[in-house]
């Protein structure tokens, strides 16, 4: 219960720090905490130099970096490249989020988003590689009509669904449910990360 508490206060400490001192200082937008596990063939791998140094932890980096790219280009085909063509979260579909996406490209600017990785299982499923990565982070940006800078999204601990496409990894979904009270015409929790 105790260590529960200060993985948690350390996410949100690291949440504080990033969104002050962005501004200030170019920081990873993707990281590996120092804690993070690797699953991988029934064998756990710990130690953030050595999960950093993994293959699949480096595939991984590199699609959220390719997702990162996009987002700040204001890319969309580019970014869609990062969602798989089975991507599905509540019933919202690639075509869904590809309309999200452009909805949020016309309304903010300065986009940036943070992914705080701290568990990363590699699960084999119907013949396809599956991860199961929990991740704590956001989607920031300025609003066009305001010029006030926003959170737009945010997670905490949220387990994002891969697949390996191509030799790439694609962003399938999240776990979690759908939040009670929201009106029908409203996009699901965390659909775009």
């Amino acid at each position: 219960m105790k260590r529960d508490r200060s993985v948690s206060a350390f996410f949100v400490l690291s949440l504080v720090v990033w969104w002050a001192l962005a501004p200030l200082v170019a920081v990873a937008k993707v990281q590996v905490l120092p804690e993070t596990s690797l699953l991988v063939e029934g064998k756990k791998l710990t130690g953030q130099k050595r999960l950093l140094g993994h293959p699949v932890v480096k595939e991984l980096l590199a699609s959220f970096e390719r997702a990162e790219t996009a987002l700040r280009k204001e890319d969309r085909d580019a970014l869609m490249k990062f969602y798989a063509p089975t991507y599905d979260y509540h019933g919202l579909k690639e075509t869904d989020v590809r309309r999200v996406w452009g909805e949020v490209f016309e309304h903010y600017k300065a986009l940036e988003s943070l992914h705080l990785f701290s568990d990363i299982k590699v699960v084999p499923v119907n013949n396809e590689l599956r991860l199961e990565v929990t991740c704590t982070g956001g989607l920031y940006g300025t609003d066009e009509r305001t010029g006030n800078r926003i959170t737009l999204d945010s997670w905490f601990r949220e387990v994002h669904y891969l697949v390996k496409e191509d030799g790439v990894w694609r962003f399938l979904g999240n776990a979690g449910e759908v939040p009670t009270g929201v009106p029908s015409a409203s996009a699901p929790h965390h659909p775009l990360f």
